[in-house]
């Protein structure tokens, strides 16, 4: 065996045991992770005879689909469901068109106050939604907004908008001036090399924060239950939750297969979108 040869092989032997302490860790991080979303599911499937055991178990012979059941007959489940989707699907298309534009804006384009622009986007960000929910009750009220659907599209597209203009300013800027010249001369005009040109290139980008736009607003329940008071019929999926509260005895069968069907259009939306997702997130750190 040669020199490097003989270097490689011990230098493996001496990353082996600290590369298989790292996967050990990553492991166990991952099952402490997954831990809930699998009791989760589990509870939604074991009987009311062992969710309410004193002995709990991390199994059921029994699977039983009762707890679904109760969901899908309320009455007001299938709105609720579609209410949600509204809610997100706006959120994630007009936060991703106006945060592109507006990140090419700050990008290519040079204007008074837009150092102190950027500063407000990370300032607007480390303010908690909490501070904000009485504010914005005032605020959607003077509007006449409360009670209906914009009152749950109009905040989160202001807390989306932020995050995902500074994440795609970095996209935008990853982007050679001089592609833009070259298009310009071949005679694109501003329009096209932004939506035939840039916008592709940026579309990793878009994805990823499409992601967190889409999860901070289906799992939205401050505002919904802020902001829709009396109309039921406008409420979305995580009130749904609330019919299985109980005074005297929650149902904790029908809340876990609640939240086990509200789980599952992240875990879609995640999975089409997962490629993207990798690709965008490593365009973020690189940059």
């Amino acid at each position: 065996m040669t020199l490097p040869g003989i270097r490689a092989a011990r230098g493996l032997r001496v990353r082996r045991p600290w590369r298989l302490a790292a996967e050990a860790s990553a492991l166990l991080i991952a099952l402490v992770v997954a831990f809930p979303l699998y009791w989760m599911v589990l509870s939604a499937f074991k009987p009311a005879g062992e969710i309410e055991s004193t002995e709990p178990r991390p199994w059921t012979l029994a699977p039983s689909l009762d707890s679904f059941r109760r969901v899908f007959q309320q009455q007001e489940f299938g709105r609720y469901f579609l209410n949600s989707l509204i809610v997100a699907g706006t959120v994630v298309v007009v936060s991703a068109l106006v945060a592109f534009l507006a990140a090419t804006a700050v990008t290519r384009f040079r204007f008074r106050f837009r150092t102190t622009l950027l500063i407000m986007f990370l300032v607007a960000q480390m303010v908690p939604v909490e501070a904000l929910t009485i504010p914005l009750f005032f605020l959607m009220r003077d509007f006449g907004q409360l009670n209906t659907l914009g009152s749950l599209i109009l905040p989160h597209l202001a807390f989306s908008l932020p995050f995902a203009v500074w994440m795609l300013r970095g996209f935008v800027k990853a982007v050679p001036e001089a592609l833009e010249e070259a298009a310009y001369i071949d005679g694109a005009s501003r329009a096209r090399f932004l939506w035939q040109i840039l916008f592709p290139l940026v579309f990793p980008g878009l994805v990823a924060t499409s992601v967190f736009s889409f999860i901070s607003t289906w799992n939205d329940f401050l505002f919904a239950k802020s902001f829709i008071i009396s109309d039921t019929s406008q409420s979305t999926l995580p009130m749904a939750l609330l019919v299985f509260f109980k005074p005297d005895e929650n149902d904790w069968g029908g809340i876990m297969a609640a939240s086990t069907v509200m789980t599952l259009p992240v875990l879609v939306f995640f999975v089409l979108v997962q490629r993207r997702l990798v690709s965008g997130l490593g365009g973020a750190v690189k940059d």
